[in-house]
């Protein structure tokens, strides 16, 4: 698939590439960010480029992971935003936010025109967020965007070779005002 370009009242979510590669790695400095997410740790400029000129123009050509810079119209970066595919009709979506832009609403934004474009482009009928316990503010950022935190996994994610426990959430089409590509026949007692 060709990258495409999101837009929002605020942001602008595109696909990054080699012109990215050093605001990626100045954002990735961040400790909240190695911490909380799976990305190398320490983060070295050739973990930048191989995100900018290879994973992230791969993951669009082969559409096993749909990633977006989200930048406000200026050209700030603000964060990031992925969707992997995992399985037929479901993507994760996975964030994070650089540190002088968190606390605004950008990634609920990002994450909310991202999930409405999975369901309506991508034929996904849900879409997971999950998050290592005790990663509040990516909890926070899922449910101001709508999703329902189903539970916690047990050693589900793991985190520089570290199995830890996580927080899983999910948005549906409905949650969104949407319809579902295919039929959705919740629990007794559940509404779509």
């Amino acid at each position: 698939m060709e990258p495409v370009t999101l837009t929002t009242g605020r942001l602008v979510l595109r696909t990054v590439g080699p012109e990215d590669t050093d605001a990626v790695y100045g954002a990735a400095q961040d400790p909240d960010i190695q911490r909380w997410t799976t990305i190398p740790s320490p983060y070295l400029p050739e973990h930048a480029q191989g995100f900018t000129h290879q994973l992230v123009p791969d993951g669009w050509a082969d559409g096993s992971m749909f990633t977006f810079g989200v930048f406000l119209p200026a050209g700030d970066l603000v964060g990031m935003l992925a969707l992997t595919m995992r399985s037929l009709g479901m993507t994760e979506i996975g964030f994070w936010a650089t540190k002088e832009h968190r606390g605004n609403g950008y990634i609920t934004e990002a994450a909310l025109a991202a999930a409405h474009w999975a369901f309506t482009r991508l034929a996904v009928d849900r879409v997971e967020w999950r998050a290592e316990v005790g990663n509040h503010a990516s909890r926070a950022v899922a449910e101001k965007s709508g999703f329902t935190v189903e539970g916690t996994l047990r050693s589900a994610i793991n985190n520089k070779g570290v199995r830890r426990d996580c927080w899983v959430g999910s948005l549906l089409p409905s949650d969104l005002g949407l319809a579902s590509t295919a039929p959705y026949l919740p629990a007794p007692g559940r509404s779509a």
